[in-house]
């Protein structure tokens, strides 16, 4: 479905029962919801869930004012108007590379609508791009030495209706700083991080600041876990649940 919110026309899926509990996931780096594609059908037995393409993404419309609708703030309240149009009240939260660095704004900003939030490969940081490339090529090389087969990237994830606006939407993360929040996500936080991933100094600070967040390392993973090794990925995060007696 297509929702009109303030400065832009967000493109919203929705899985599942809705008597289930809600799940909201955000999408790594320029992609698409399409990105969760081939995990989405293992997780509607346990969970509601909802996918939204960024404004500036996929379907979503770009937005009307780049300098002030480009932000974490901005699609944190995208967020929450999504859930309200859903009568949703609170939801759990999935969130990759890139991603997790609005997830975890959402989190912060409005922990009244979250209950659980699992931040992979979370980095308050700035990225190093190529240091990503190289632990994800070390990582697939592992796999494949062992003989654990990679499957298909879902087709289209990466496809915008205008790639220069999703150029721009990625930028919000230079206009955030995350490390001023991380003290305010309050409800049981995962971060799942790959072993060879440069973002694993980050994660291992944010979880050594406080008691509910859990650092799981991704074994034989890069940078982004859901698309390396989507087994590994769900397996962790629903492990998680299963600790909290969350959702089944």
């Amino acid at each position: 479905m297509h929702l009109e919110v303030t400065g832009a026309t967000l493109y919203v899926e929705v899985d599942g029962p809705s008597s289930l509990p809600a799940l909201l996931l955000w999408p790594p780096g320029s992609c698409n919801l399409r990105v969760w594609d081939h995990l989405v059908p293992k997780l509607c037995s346990r969970f509601h869930v909802i996918r939204i393409d960024l404004r500036g993404l996929g379907q979503s419309s770009a937005a009307e004012d780049p300098e002030t609708q480009y932000t974490f703030e901005q699609y944190a309240e995208d967020a929450c108007a999504v859930l309200d149009h859903l009568g949703i009240v609170a939801c759990h939260v999935w969130s990759q590379s890139w991603g997790s660095r609005p997830a975890m704004a959402f989190s912060a900003l409005h922990p009244d609508r979250v209950l659980t939030a699992a931040l992979y490969a979370a980095n308050v940081d700035m990225p190093d791009v190529e240091a990503q490339r190289r632990g994800s090529k070390l990582a697939a090389d592992r796999r494949q030495a062992e003989g654990i087969i990679t499957m298909p990237a879902p087709e289209g994830f990466q496809v915008h209706l205008s790639p220069e606006a999703a150029r721009e939407a990625m930028q919000a993360m230079r206009k955030f700083v995350l490390a001023d929040v991380v003290n305010k996500l309050s409800m049981p936080v995962l971060i799942g991080t790959g072993e060879h991933d440069p973002n694993l100094t980050s994660s291992r600070a944010i979880a050594a600041s406080a008691e509910n967040i859990e650092l799981v390392e991704l074994q034989r993973v890069g940078h982004n876990g859901i698309l390396e090794y989507p087994e590994l990925a769900l397996g962790t995060f629903l492990s998680f649940h299963d600790a909290l007696n969350v959702g089944g």
